[in-house]
């Protein structure tokens, strides 16, 4: 399945309900048995599926360093932050999902599911997301 920006963000975004460089917004590891819906999954209790294993919490970990900036070159809101890592980590998971933590998961809007494209593994080591030179999302408009 493809990364995918799910629509409900694009509404609270326009809404003002989600601040990407001052909320605390997560980074959380699923497996491959969670199929996103883009259209009907809006807030972190309609996720399925979050890895569960050694060195990793559930709910996964806040992305820290997070920057919203403009790029005029490319014409793109960009959403930035510092790679995530799991270290001491025996997991396989297939994706992150990316959501805002409100602390109620039936309030805590979703953002982006990220697909890695294969199942990724660690046994007892770092298990690392880094994030494309372009950021963690661009938002772009022709």
């Amino acid at each position: 399945m493809p990364s995918v920006t799910y629509n409900s963000f694009k509404k609270h975004l326009m809404n003002g309900g989600i601040d990407l460089d001052t909320d605390t917004i997560m980074c959380s590891l699923v497996t491959s048995d969670y199929t996103p819906d883009q259209d009907a999954h809006e807030y972190w209790d309609d996720v399925t599926n979050e890895v569960v294993g050694v060195g990793y919490t559930a709910d996964g970990d806040e992305i820290e360093g997070k920057t919203v900036t403009q790029d005029d070159t490319d014409n793109e809101g960009v959403f930035d932050g510092n790679d995530v890592a799991w270290t001491g980590a025996t997991i396989t998971a297939r994706a992150a999902v990316i959501w805002k933590d409100t602390g109620t998961d039936a309030t805590s809007p979703l953002i982006r599911y990220h697909d890695f494209g294969e199942n990724k593994s660690t046994t007892g080591t770092t298990f690392t997301i880094t994030w494309a030179a372009e950021g963690i999302l661009n938002l772009n408009d022709p």
